[in-house]
C-alpha cells in the first residue's frame, strides 16, 4: 500500500486504510482485487467496492452513511395491502446470481452502465457459496422472478447492495421481508450505503461515519446468520402484515 500523497493503492495483502480518515465523499483506496476474502474483510470494516468498467477498483466508506434500522421501516398502506394479498411468493437464496444479473440490467438515473460487472458477480457469488452473501427473491404466480435484492451479511448486520423490480413494488416487497428477517434475527441495521430519497422515504436515516463504524464494530462481535438462508424460508410464511 502506498504511503505517498493522494489515495492509497492496495497491495497483495488485505489491509485497508482506516476508513475514519477517508475523504468525506468516501473514497478510501484503489486497486487490489475482488478476492472474496478481501471483499468480506472490507465489509467488516465498513468499506465496499464501487467502480465503473475500465477503472481501477475503488474502495469506499462514505460520510454520512445511510442506515435502515429495522424498527424504523415505513410500510405504506398500498404496500401493506399487497403484502397481505400474498399474490407474490418470496424465497431466499434460490437464485442469487440471477438476482445480481437482474440488478446489473436495471437502468439507473444518471448512470450509463452498471458497477455490477462480471467480476463483481463472480466474487459475490463465491461469497454466497460460503454463506455470506444472500438474496431475497420475489416470484409471481407463474414462478417467474420479478424482483429482489442481494447483499452481504456478517455479524448482526446486512449490507444491501442492490435491488431490482420488473413489476410495481416487487423490490419493496423484498425489502419488507428483509427488514422483518432483520427484526427476527436481532440485526442492528441494514446498511444502504449511499443516501437516496427513495430509501429515506422508507425510513432510512443518514448517520455520521464515525457513529456507523462504532455501531459496525459492535455488530461484528456476533456470529450473525452465516450459512444458507434457504433453510429459514419458513419464517417468511409466518410474517404478519
Amino acid at each position: 500500500m502506498s504511503n505517498g500523497p493522494g489515495i492509497p493503492r492496495l497491495g497483495f495483502d488485505y489491509i485497508f486504510p482506516n476508513p475514519r480518515y477517508a475523504m468525506r465523499e468516501g473514497l478510501l483506496a484503489y486497486g487490489g482485487d475482488l478476492n472474496p476474502d478481501r471483499v468480506l474483510m472490507a465489509y467488516r470494516k465498513g468499506i465496499f467496492p464501487w467502480y465503473n468498467e475500465g477503472d481501477p477498483i475503488l474502495w469506499w466508506s462514505p460520510d454520512p452513511r445511510l442506515l435502515l434500522y429495522p424498527n424504523d421501516f415505513k410500510i405504506s398502506r398500498s404496500l401493506r395491502k399487497k403484502l397481505r394479498q400474498k399474490r407474490f411468493s418470496v424465497k431466499l437464496d434460490r437464485n442469487f446470481t440471477s438476482v445480481m444479473r437482474h440488478c446489473a440490467k436495471m437502468p439507473r438515473r444518471g448512470q450509463a452502465g452498471s458497477w455490477i460487472l462480471p467480476e463483481v458477480i463472480e466474487s459475490y457469488s463465491a461469497l454466497h457459496q460460503r454463506g455470506f452473501a444472500h438474496s431475497v427473491e420475489v416470484y409471481d404466480e407463474d414462478e417467474k422472478l420479478v424482483g429482489g435484492l442481494y447483499g452481504i451479511s456478517t455479524g448482526r448486520a446486512f449490507f444491501g447492495e442492490s435491488m431490482f423490480t420488473l413489476v410495481p413494488d416487487a423490490s419493496k416487497i423484498a425489502l419488507a421481508h428483509m427488514v422483518e428477517l432483520a427484526r427476527i434475527w436481532n440485526f442492528d441495521f441494514i446498511d444502504c450505503q449511499i443516501p437516496s430519497d427513495h430509501l429515506i422515504r422508507l425510513g432510512a436515516v443518514r448517520v455520521e461515519r464515525d457513529r456507523f463504524l462504532d455501531e459496525l464494530e459492535q455488530t461484528q462481535t456476533s456470529l450473525g446468520m452465516h450459512g444458507e438462508w434457504r433453510e429459514h424460508e419458513y419464517l417468511l410464511s409466518e410474517m404478519e402484515w
